[in-house]
């Protein structure tokens, strides 16, 4: 694994820091974009990092996976009645698309459908931004993971879009909660700081069939491990799903905050870090290095 990491750093290494960082973010705007960290962790708990490992970042849109994987322990099923689970082939954060659909999200990683998996989760718990936070703590087994309040209240300063969204949805009686509430309980659970060793350790359980070695318990069952899988390969990178499985084929999931999870499954778990983006919002040196990992290793879901 070690040299697998050094070969990957070679082939990537000219793309660090080429890209823009997520500056419509004031908070984001200003981290260094110049960073690289890349952590691996096998499902017999072996970890392998090279880079800014180590180094917290706003998790960003990755935290709509622990949010959605809260959401179907309380919903089962019964969740995909208000969120769809097809790719959405637009911006994250249309709006066109939701009028077209009647307030039925396309699926649960495009913004619309984190904010409904976010209402659902508001009516079961007292502080659902508390219940994520604490969530990703025993996942990673990190009990120093917290919530940047800068960067939550610069999101939430800066709502009026995902607003529109809830508003809309709430007019076709798909959102069942104070619209605002909703609004800063999502926006605490992108801005929750991890690093890619964290993160690695994580998600891992998608990649073991549903099990965290972290806390030792069946986090989802197999079949419901696939079914997140399935949706991370079709609609876990924004509008470049498709590029991101011809060029990965891995089940993956990314944040504006230049962070990138993929699954091997049966084998390990992945999160690899570098702030600055491609137009698609998607981390460009992150990116390349999942790539660059696949082809080494010949892995792909397909």
């Amino acid at each position: 694994m070690d040299s697998l990491l050094q070969k990957i750093y070679k082939d990537i290494s000219p793309l660090i820091g080429q890209g823009k960082v997520a500056d419509y973010i004031p908070a984001l705007g200003a981290v260094d974009s110049n960073q690289f960290g890349i952590a691996i962790c096998s499902n017999d708990g072996e970890i392998y990092t090279l880079g800014d490992a180590h180094k917290p970042f706003s998790i960003q849109s990755i935290s709509k996976v622990f949010n959605l994987i809260l959401a179907l322990e309380l919903k089962g099923e019964e969740l995909w009645t208000r969120i769809g689970r097809e790719p959405s082939g637009l911006p994250f954060n249309s709006i066109v698309q939701l009028e077209y659909e009647h307030g039925i999200p396309k699926n649960p990683f495009i913004n619309a459908g984190a904010l409904v998996v976010s209402d659902v989760n508001q009516s079961h718990f007292a502080s659902p931004r508390i219940a994520v936070r604490e969530f990703v703590k025993k996942l990673s087994g990190n009990p120093n993971i917290q919530i940047d309040k800068v960067v939550a209240d610069s999101e939430f300063e800066h709502k009026a879009r995902n607003a529109s969204m809830a508003y809309l949805m709430q007019s076709y009686g798909n959102f069942n909660n104070d619209v605002e509430s909703v609004l800063y309980s999502y926006f605490c659970n992108c801005a929750i700081t991890m690093s890619c060793v964290d993160l690695a350790k994580a998600i891992n359980f998608l990649a073991n069939r549903g099990y965290s070695n972290i806390k030792k318990k069946q986090v989802l069952t197999k079949n419901q491990t696939r079914q997140v899988n399935s949706l991370l390969a079709t609609s876990g990178m924004y509008d470049e799903a498709g590029s991101f499985a011809y060029k990965v084929g891995l089940p993956g999931k990314s944040g504006v905050g230049g962070g990138i999870i993929a699954i091997v499954p049966g084998q390990f778990s992945i999160c690899v870090w570098s702030p600055a983006l491609n137009d698609a919002g998607n981390s460009l040196a992150g990116g390349a290095a999942l790539e660059s990992m696949t082809k080494h290793i010949g892995w792909s879901i397909y």
